[in-house]
């Protein structure tokens, strides 16, 4: 059985992470979405918030299990079994980071290894950031985000940037 761990912030779910997590379910017998800590990162959701959203989102999809944890994602993929781990790539400044990553992670275990998606095209240009400013100059983000979480989404943006 392939294993594999979608790691990512998920602040908030977009459809591009949608998109991934279902075409990685398509691929892997199991897919675990990890909504994982990045100490360079400030959270405008909580974790148990990002954790709901991707279970609502992912309800759907039999071999999807979301999770969150604060250990080093490699750890946490042997933990569960998993012999990869999913990214997302969208541009050439995704690239140089995951690039980093990948060979930081391949010196400390080299017996997991990185999966690299592509986004479609209607998510290339899809991020969290841009989600949230959306939201912040009051235009509608129901195209944007999973089915369902569209209010539930734009409502904790605005009363926690108060706009």
């Amino acid at each position: 059985m392939k294993t594999a761990v979608y790691p990512g912030s998920f602040d908030p779910i977009s459809n591009g992470h949608l998109d991934i997590i279902k075409r990685s379910a398509n691929i892997f017998d199991k897919v675990y979405v990890l909504v994982s800590l990045n100490p360079n990162k400030k959270y405008l959701f909580s974790e148990s918030e990002r954790v709901f959203m991707l279970k609502e989102a992912t309800k759907d999809i039999p071999n999807v299990i979301v999770e969150a944890s604060d250990t080093l994602v490699l750890d946490y993929a042997k933990k569960v079994g998993a012999s990869v781990i999913i990214r997302g790539l969208r541009n050439f400044i995704d690239y140089q980071s995951e690039i980093t990553l990948f060979q930081f992670n391949r010196s400390i275990d080299n017996s997991i290894d990185t999966f690299i998606l592509f986004p479609s095209t209607d998510n290339l240009f899809l991020s969290s950031s841009s989600i949230k400013e959306l939201v912040m100059f009051g235009n509608s983000i129901t195209d944007y985000v999973p089915k369902g979480l569209d209010e539930y989404i734009a409502t904790r943006i605005k009363e926690r940037t108060n706009k």
